[in-house]
């Protein structure tokens, strides 16, 4: 369904309370099938943590779980140490294209018994569950840290643990940050010492409650909104002055674009205040790549530019992202580059009116091309894809005062 987007005033007020996180969410989805006593609270609502949550209570030896692409990697891992079990793990058509092959080969050296279905080195896969033989593992650092975190997760249910030896600059370290604060927290001795990860066996974790922080990148469109609105103060819950989320580098970067934030409790507070950047915003991204379509477009609202770097992983997500925000923000009337790994965008506004944005069957297209109807009316394309990770997108929206039609 395509939706007409506009503001009336520029004014936006309110306060939302914003899912839990997906990436936390998934993560304890996982160790909870390794140990049922985990409880989860505030999990997310997501597209991407429903796949994950039937995959793991399926029926059937074969398992969908269409876009998400977090489930395709750390189901991966999870059935191929299900012993005795096998499965056949696919995905959409676009999950079919988005390359596994680092994973495979990492799971196969400790003793998993993975076939491609299809095309060699990318989903379908027919996943045979068994006792791994090895317990260290050499892969490369600079794709996604989702292949690591996959790892990282199954390494307490090895018998010997697991430990992972990384090549080449870590991509996305507050991912794998995460990954070890929760096993941490969980009573699991997870470590890093250089470029390698050590990870302890556990038969048993702690019984806490493991509650579950609202999404940053979830919170990423409505920093948009106030830096673009002519004046806005919105609060969002529930949120943690000590996150394990990367994204929470919002608040910094948002700083420099007209935003001032505080966080008291549980509630993060956004207040639109006089800009503050040069004509051009420099960021290194390669720490929280997942919020650079959002930078990109509250600069062009701005009339600033941007040179975004540390972007190579956003080519293998849910679409190649470069070329879609190339293609998105050209149409409205921006001047931009993009290699495959940055983002160089003039400064300067040319708004085109009465644009409608493809989305790509990717969620974050649609959430962050949204703020920009402050700016000039606009319609988004295919919005029933917020779903994957924040279902209640357009309902916030409208408490903030947009016109959805």
């Amino acid at each position: 369904m395509e939706l007409q987007l506009s503001h009336p005033s520029g004014f936006c007020e309110g306060n939302l309370q914003i899912t839990g996180s997906k990436s936390e969410t998934n993560r304890l989805l996982l160790l909870q099938a390794l140990y049922p006593n985990i409880e989860i609270v505030n999990g997310s609502a997501s597209d991407d943590s429903v796949a994950m949550t039937k995959a793991l209570q399926r029926a059937t030896n074969t398992v969908d779980i269409h876009h998400a692409g977090t489930a395709m990697r750390f189901l991966t891992a999870y059935f191929s140490i299900q012993e005795g079990k096998t499965v056949e793990l696919t995905g959409s058509s676009r999950m079919q294209e988005r390359p596994i092959s680092i994973l495979v080969e990492a799971l196969r050296s400790l003793g998993a018994q993975i076939d491609y279905v299809k095309k060699e080195g990318y989903p379908p896969l027919r996943i045979q569950g068994t006792k791994f033989n090895r317990n260290e593992v050499t892969l490369s650092a600079q794709v996604s840290s989702q292949y690591i975190t996959a790892l990282m997760l199954i390494a307490p249910r090895l018998p010997k643990g697991l430990s992972i030896h990384l090549e080449g600059n870590i991509t996305s370290l507050p991912y794998l940050k995460m990954t070890q604060a929760l096993l941490n927290e969980l009573g699991i001795q997870a470590r890093f010492e250089g470029q390698s990860i050590h990870v302890a066996p556990a038969n048993k974790v702690n019984t806490a409650v493991q509650v579950v922080e609202s999404d940053w990148s979830s919170a990423s469109y409505f920093f948009s909104i106030v830096a673009l609105a002519k004046q806005a103060k919105i609060s969002l819950s529930a949120y943690k002055k000590e996150s394990l989320q990367g994204d929470s580098g919002l608040m910094a970067i948002y700083d420099q674009l007209g935003v001032a934030s505080q966080i008291k409790g549980q509630t993060l507070w956004l207040e639109k205040k006089p800009l503050t950047t040069e004509k051009v915003l420099e960021l290194d991204l390669t720490t929280m790549p997942d919020i650079a379509q959002t930078i990109a477009v509250t600069c062009y609202g701005l009339g600033i530019g941007c040179n975004l770097y540390g972007l190579h992983t956003l080519k293998i997500k849910e679409t190649d992202r470069l070329e879609a925000l190339h293609t998105e923000l050209t149409k409205l009337g921006a001047v931009l580059k993009v290699t495959d790994k940055s983002l160089h965008l003039e400064p300067g506004q040319h708004f085109k009116v009465g644009k409608s944005i493809a989305t790509y069957h990717d969620h974050r297209m649609a959430m962050a091309f949204a703020p920009l109807a402050l700016k000039v009316p606009l319609s988004i394309q295919d919005s029933g894809v917020v779903s994957k990770s924040f279902p209640t997108f357009w309902k916030d929206l409208k408490a903030l005062q947009f016109l959805v039609r």
